[in-house]
């Protein structure tokens, strides 16, 4: 007796008809607008250094594909996923320097401090969204083909596939609202890692939402009382 096929069953198996990179580009610029804004002392040399650098790799990509990504563009994926990994370096060591800049008696204002800590936070939602974007399924220029492999992200909609229009494919905002999920509770909600690499990810955004949240923002109510 034949048992059931997952693929056909659930919205596992479908592929993308090919997703535009539009979302991911505005969520890039976003992040190197809170970037921007940080004080100088939170930053890596001037505050325009980071963001000239990121805004040269996203050119490429942007000519590259200007919409809709299809399997041609695949050789453009080592420089999405750098563009990626230099935005979450520079957000995690701009969040170092202000966990040693207050553990270090450093003073400034409650103002500044809060408005520092959200541009850390909200660049830490848009980052790890761009990461899930980027792995799952082997990234969006995988999704496209017939043949990619097992998702590293189970969706509502893929375990009750019965409540949406077939097929059903995640598209970014899915992505951005399980990294704001993520961030938020500290832990999976409605969309689960199901991959080591996924667990790592949502594991690491946990972990320095938790450190923005409770080391930044006790040191703030400390400031402002």
């Amino acid at each position: 007796m034949r048992g059931p096929n997952l693929e056909e069953e659930s919205g596992w198996g479908f592929p993308s008809p090919g997703e535009s990179r539009l979302p991911a580009i505005g969520a890039v610029l976003i992040a190197l607008a809170l970037y921007v804004v940080l004080p100088n002392r939170l930053t890596l040399g001037p505050n325009w250094l980071v963001p000239a650098f990121e805004v040269a790799l996203l050119v490429p990509l942007v000519l590259g594909n200007p919409s809709r990504l299809t399997r041609e563009s695949r050789d453009l994926r080592w420089l999405s996923v750098t563009l990626i990994a230099f935005v979450t370096v520079a957000n995690v060591v701009s969040l170092s320097l202000l966990v040693h800049y207050l553990l270090h008696g450093g003073k400034t204002g409650g103002r500044q401090l809060i408005y520092s800590a959200i541009a850390i936070w909200l660049t830490n939602v848009i980052v790890f969204a761009l990461w899930y974007w980027e792995l799952d399924r082997g990234g969006p220029l995988a999704r496209v083909q017939p043949k990619h492999r097992r998702p590293d992200f189970l969706f509502p909609q893929m375990a009750t596939p019965w409540v949406v229009d077939r097929p059903w494919y995640p598209q970014f905002i899915d992505y951005l609202y399980t990294s704001l999920t993520n961030a938020t509770a500290f832990s999976p909600t409605d969309t689960m890692p199901l991959t080591p690499v996924a667990k790592v990810l949502f594991g690491a955004q946990s972990l320095i939402s938790v450190m923005v949240v409770v080391v930044v923002g006790a040191r703030a109510v400390n400031i402002l009382s």
